[in-house]
Order: structure tokens, then C-alpha cells, then sequence
């Protein structure tokens, strides 16, 4: 291990190939540290989903204004967009962790199964002799790894599923199946228009369904309310917007389909718990 200011670290760095990609979840980074006594980390946002495992010591985890203290067999996580700080705590054993950061739209669904979400981003007696030696294993092939053979990809992508599935309970619920051809054609309906101030009545029109019918159906097999899902396309572009491109904050405000600055940013404040002008900053250092 390499020592910083804070830590003895390891830190393994992977960069997907099309095949991890076609398989939507990937790692992005991984390592090990032991935690000098100073250790701290934060306040933070990243931009991928970073699993971290507690070995042994102690450790406080902040978020959203809330904390809570985490020992060994505990984990956390950090998701997207959110501001977390942690720190050690005084404990017989030494801090010691291993993380492994994920991407892909497959990663958030996976964790939700396993108990963690945004809102609750922690899980107490979760981390087993299994899923520990999961850990190492991704880790272990992160750094040996071979980006370009496709077979190594696979391997990687199969240790990754091994991890999450001893994460999840038994008790878990399967997500619903695929939504049904209507509730298909009704998302790339939003897709297309979200950003032309569509509403909700206006997609239950084009589904030929009363709104009530629709907005019930909508959320049992997408997981969320018709509107909310609506305000999701136009805040994931209003993001990508922001990081990969030089338009004003106006002018994605208008384009998006805001009446005003102001409406805009409130939104994106609300949704995203920092403002636009934070998340280009954010990207750009």
C-alpha cells in the first residue's frame, strides 16, 4: 500500500471497453486502505455508486444531514450527485476497508434489491466471510485485469454480479417484468416530449386511457409516478447539459421547457440538493 496524508491505499482504476457497457454495469474503481488516525474524507460527491466494506475499526458516515456510526461486517455507500463526509472513529482495531465504485443503469436497481438506497445508504451485518471474499475478488481481477480480452470482461462482470448477489436477502422482491408494449410506447412518448412541458393527462391522452387508470398502471410497472418520471428525463438532461456542454444556465432552462430561470433552478435544487452552477463547477474541477 501506498501511504497518503490519511490512509495506506491501494487504488486500482478501470476504464470500460463496449462490452462493459453493452452489459450496463461496470466497475470504474477499486482499493484497499488502512486508515491513519487522522483518516477523513469529505464533504464529497461523485458521480458513480462507490461501495465501501468496514473490515475492522470504526467509522462515521454523514449524509443529507443525518449520520451513523459503522463497524466492522457494516457497509455504505455513496450515490451519484449527494454530498457525504466520513471520518474514523476511536476503536481497539485500526480502520481498515476495502471499496469497489460501479457504474451503469443496471447498478441502481441491483443495490435497491440489496436494502440501499439515496435515502438510506447503509447496511448494518451485511458484509459476510462471502461477500467479503467477493469483494477481494473484484478487486484482485481489477488489477490484473486485461480490459481488452473480451473473457476477461465477462469474468469481471460475473464477480461483480457474485458481489451484489450476497448482498441481497432472500427476502428481497423481485422487480415487476419488463412494462407491458402501452407503458413502453408512453416512455418513448416522455422521452421524446418531455422537454416541450408535456403533462401527465397529455401522455394518458396519447395512450387513449383515463388519467387515473394511466398514472396507476404507469407507477406499478415503471416503480414511480408518471410526473416524477417526467421531471427524471428533464433533470438528467438538464445534468448532462450542464457537465458536457457551454450553453448557459438560461438557455438549458428554456430548452428544456421552463418558463423561467428561476423555476428551472428551483427544480434542479430541489432534485438534485445543489445548483446548477455547482454541478458544472463540480465537473469542470
Amino acid at each position: 500500500m501506498q501511504e497518503y496524508d490519511y490512509e495506506f491505499a491501494d487504488f486500482i482504476y478501470y476504464t470500460p471497453g463496449e462490452l462493459d457497457k453493452e452489459g450496463r454495469i461496470w466497475p470504474v474503481r477499486g482499493g484497499r486502505s488502512l486508515a491513519k488516525p487522522n483518516y477523513k474524507v469529505g464533504p464529497k460527491r461523485i458521480e458513480c455508486y462507490s461501495l465501501h466494506f468496514v473490515y475492522e475499526g470504526m467509522i462515521r458516515f454523514e449524509f443529507d444531514g443525518k449520520w451513523m456510526d459503522l463497524k466492522q461486517g457494516d457497509l455504505f455507500c455513496l450515490f451519484p450527485g449527494r454530498t457525504y463526509y466520513y471520518y474514523i472513529l476511536p476503536s481497539v482495531s485500526p480502520l481498515r476497508m476495502s471499496w469497489l465504485a460501479l457504474d451503469g443503469e443496471r447498478v441502481k436497481p441491483l443495490l435497491e434489491l440489496a436494502g440501499l438506497t439515496s435515502g438510506s445508504p447503509f447496511r448494518q451485518k451485511a458484509v459476510s466471510s462471502r461477500v467479503e471474499e467477493s469483494v477481494e475478488h473484484v478487486i484482485d481481477a481489477l488489477a490484473g485485469e486485461e480490459r481488452w480480452k473480451p473473457a476477461a470482461t465477462l469474468e469481471l462482470q460475473g464477480l461483480i454480479f457474485k458481489l451484489l448477489s450476497g448482498l441481497i436477502p432472500d427476502t428481497a422482491v423481485s422487480p415487476s417484468a419488463e412494462p407491458s408494449g402501452w407503458i413502453h410506447d408512453c416512455l418513448d412518448f416522455m422521452e421524446l416530449h418531455a422537454t416541450e412541458g408535456i403533462s401527465v393527462q397529455q401522455v394518458a391522452a396519447f395512450a387513449g386511457v383515463h388519467r387515473s387508470y394511466f398514472s396507476n398502471m404507469f407507477a406499478h410497472e415503471v416503480g414511480m409516478p408518471p410526473l416524477k418520471y417526467i421531471q427524471k428525463i428533464r433533470m438528467d438532461k438538464a445534468k448532462k447539459l450542464l457537465q458536457e456542454t457551454d450553453a448557459t444556465v438560461t438557455e438549458i432552462a428554456l430548452s428544456l421547457g421552463y418558463p423561467n430561470l428561476y423555476s428551472f433552478t428551483r427544480a434542479f435544487k430541489i432534485y438534485y440538493h445543489v445548483s446548477p452552477l455547482a454541478i458544472r463547477k463540480a465537473k469542470r474541477e
